[in-house]
């Protein structure tokens, strides 16, 4: 019998330690395969890692194994738990299906060319069973622009088998289907061509697809079951006594400051604000979209400057400025260049450039010998600073030119599209000669009247210029609400002194709850009331510039790093309000990560502009993709502070252990959620990509490392298994070092592994 149950021992032990090491290879391997990608590129990573014989083998060894550990485990009589375990192996023999017998690949054709294959993945051609042909193709536009809506490639399917001719349309996010043949646009070619992917995949899909429902359902199961581990961790007695009360969050404090040394150049001549207003009320094409001109004048001081106003002038006088006072500005130092080596070049030695600094003593732009040699191809330093600084040039020089203030709309005749023109465009010829005139003499008769200082004549022929905006365009303008709410949302720029403003609360908070528990004293309610009196500030702010973005861009505003992370500040303040009902101390890290994230969504821009979203984006899978992924990583930061703090009552408290350990109980409640949103969020993005691409899985970097998070912090959700998880230092250290993988993700691929979902950062 010794020898028995010692066997049954050896056993159980070895069942345990295979499949969690299989995973711990499986997670190397996908971090590896990304670095891989970045260095050989996507082919020859799909070649020897993803499409491998032994890739496959790995996943299968390890649902096998997994499979006999369950069993062995006896997780049959868990239900919820066995469900869920259960639909990952279903995903992955869907997985598996796909690999072995399904089909992908690419068709290009012309109006009117019949198709008898596709050429697969491999390069080699496969046929179809039955004749396609593209009988149409158009692009949709976004009313009154050129910013495409969306592609639609109309297919005529020839069935010799079945004698039946059938008709369907393809569009972004929306498949054809056909004999278990499905169609996906791809893109297209100037010539009227499209390009479509093929995917043939009958059983794989389908059997993947019973595995994200079964997933969904089995993780509501495991949170709602009355006998589940999640319900006990809820009704531990450390909660009840009141610990829970007296956890401490712990953070980090970045100071960004902002130095802006004072012009010594004289004050420029700017237009008085009412009258440079006026002009912000004009219409004007810009970004694909029409708009206020004071969003483009805003944008404008911005991209030269890098704030929204220079010397306490509105961007409206900025721009107005540049526009009509040229000379008096282009001695402005007010031209942010970021790069040494641009303000060697310019020999300069502040952050800021006037516009003359660029010209020498003869009249050579300073900058020719930099882009000579990136046009050449030599290795240059901080090209992309040299880029920019170019760029901004560029950019008064068009406004200078006549050539960048699109405000004058046109309707050919016959055409789908309007047409916006700014004052020196080449015109059409068909143009009447009132039009052509209004157009080309408008700006010479303001800068008459400006010289006089006739400011009433100037409102006149504004009004003039904005009633022939709204004759002219029509329909295709703004309505009166939203161009009124693109003006509210311009003045809405006080994002970083509110993340300022939170993380110093963040932190006094802190240290403030630190000293009172040090002192083992209660949380005074007071406290308590007056930063949740503070925190629907923030709450506030956010709510309001969310929906003027989302309703300006008539779309969800969750297409590009700044909106996600301003998302993910709103969605950590509500969170913060509902978890303190049982966890109260979780107040200062709503502040520290709304704050964060505020800092984080500015560092590429501190306002991106407002553009029309890409048709591949238009799908509300996408939107539900990226709200469930955001709340996931919100709850993700909120463990890896409960670990901070542990860590800090752990070296500077000797009564440290059951508030230690009340922070891991909380962490461990919020990770069940966390890792539950986090694979909801994967596989509906999984769905997004099935209709839109005809893939639901491409082993994109974004993909592959939104996967090593899950699983990485799933191996947290099995203490029974993995006994150190169950020491709560232990715990704390993981949630910590864990969290590396959310940042990775987030924007480790963004900024150093690309790919497609680069754009989301």
């Amino acid at each position: 019998m010794i020898f028995t149950y010692s066997g049954m021992y050896h056993n159980t032990k070895l069942l345990k330690v295979i499949p969690f090491s299989l995973l711990a290879i499986v997670l190397l391997v996908l971090a590896g395969a990304t670095i891989l990608e970045k260095i050989f590129g996507t082919d020859y990573v799909n070649a020897h890692i993803y499409d491998s014989p032994a890739f496959a083998v790995l996943w299968g060894t390890l649902a096998v194994s997994s499979l006999l550990y369950m069993y062995r485990q006896k997780l049959q009589k868990h239900v919820p738990v066995a469900l869920l375990h259960l639909s990952f192996l279903v995903i992955l023999a869907g997985a598996f299906i796909t690999w072995m017998w399904g089909e992908h690949g690419t068709l290009r054709m012309m109006k009117g060319e019949v198709a008898h294959s596709f050429q697969n993945d491999a390069d080699a051609h496969r046929d179809f069973p039955f004749n396609v042909s593209l009988a149409d193709f158009q692009i949709q536009y976004y009313e009154g622009t050129h910013a495409p809506m969306d592609f639609v490639s109309t297919l005529k399917i020839d069935d010799n088998r079945t004698n039946e001719i059938a008709y369907g349309e393809v569009s972004m996010n929306h498949i054809l289907s056909y004999r278990g043949y499905r169609f996906c646009q791809s893109g297209y070619d100037e010539a009227g061509g499209t390009t479509l992917s093929i995917s043939y995949d009958p059983c794989g899909i389908a059997v993947t697809y019973i595995g994200y429902a079964l997933l969904l359902f089995s993780c509501l199961l495991v949170l709602f079951s009355k006998k589940g581990h999640f319900r006990q961790l809820l009704n531990n007695p450390l909660l009840k006594r009141g610990a829970a009360l007296q956890c401490p969050a712990a953070c980090e404090l970045f100071l960004v400051p902002s130095l802006f040394s004072l012009s010594a150049a004289g004050i420029p001549k700017v237009l008085p604000q009412t009258v440079a207003a006026k002009f912000g009320d004009l219409y004007v094409m810009y970004n694909n979209r029409v708009c206020p001109l004071e969003t483009l004048a805003k944008d404008f001081t911005l991209k030269l400057y890098g704030n929204t106003s220079y010397r306490g002038f509105s961007p409206e006088q900025v721009f107005t400025g540049w526009l009509f006072y040229y000379s008096s500005w282009k001695e402005q130092p007010m031209i942010k260049i970021k790069s040494g080596t641009v303000r060697h070049a310019l020999n300069i030695k502040d952050t800021y450039a006037s516009l003359d600094d660029y010209i020498d003593e003869i009249n050579q732009y300073k900058l020719d010998g930099l882009n000579a040699r990136i046009l050449s191809g030599e290795d240059v330093a901080d090209r992309r600073g040299i880029e920019e600084a170019n760029e901004k040039y560029n950019l008064i020089s068009m406004l200078y030119s006549g050539t960048f203030l699109k405000i004058f709309p046109h309707r050919q005749l016959g055409a789908h599209t309007l047409d916006w023109y700014a004052q020196n465009d080449l015109l059409p010829k068909e143009m009447n000669e009132g039009e052509w005139l209004f157009i080309r003499k408008s700006f010479g008769y303001l800068q008459e009247m400006i010289v006089k200082k006739d400011f009433n004549g100037v409102s006149a022929l504004l009004d003039k210029m904005k009633m022939y905006q709204r004759k002219m365009a029509g329909d295709t303008l703004p309505s009166d609400m939203a161009f009124r709410a693109e003006k509210l949302y311009n003045t809405c720029d006080y994002t970083k002194p509110l993340a300022m403003g939170c993380l110093v609360i963040g932190v006094l908070a802190f240290l403030f709850y630190c000293q009172t528990l040090g002192h083992q004293r209660p949380i005074d309610r007071r406290w308590t009331l007056g930063l949740n009196v503070l925190l629907i500030i923030p709450f506030l702010y956010l709510t309001l510039t969310i929906a003027l973005r989302g309703y300006i861009g008539n779309h969800l505003p969750l297409s590009n790093g700044y909106e996600t992370m301003q998302f993910m500040a709103w969605v950590t303040l509500i969170l913060s309000f509902y978890l303190q009902k049982r966890f109260i101390l979780i107040l200062p890290f709503g502040f520290l990560l709304c704050g964060l994230a505020l800092l984080v969504s500015m560092l590429g821009e501190a306002n991106p502009q407002i553009t029309k979203l890409m048709p591949v984006l238009a799908s509300p899978l996408l939107s539900i993709h990226v709200v469930v992924i955001m709340v996931a990583y919100s709850l993700l930061a909120f463990v890896m502070l409960n670990g901070v703090a542990a860590f800090i009552l752990r070296f500077t408290h000797k009564e440290y252990r059951e508030s230690v350990e009340c922070l891991q109980l909380i962490s461990r409640i919020i990770l069940y959620p966390a890792v539950f949103l986090l694979a909801i969020g994967i596989f509906v993005g999984a769905v997004w990509a099935n209709v839109s691409w005809g893939r639901y899985w491409g082993w994109d970097p974004k993909e592959v490392w939104a996967l090593i998070t899950m699983l990485v912090y799933a191996l947290a959700l099995h203490p029974a298994s993995l006994h150190y998880f169950r020491r709560p230092l232990f715990f704390h250290l993981f949630s910590i070092v864990a969290f590396l993988t959310v940042l990775i993700t987030y924007f480790g691929v963004n900024f150093l592994l690309g790919g497609m979902h680069s754009y989301a950062g």
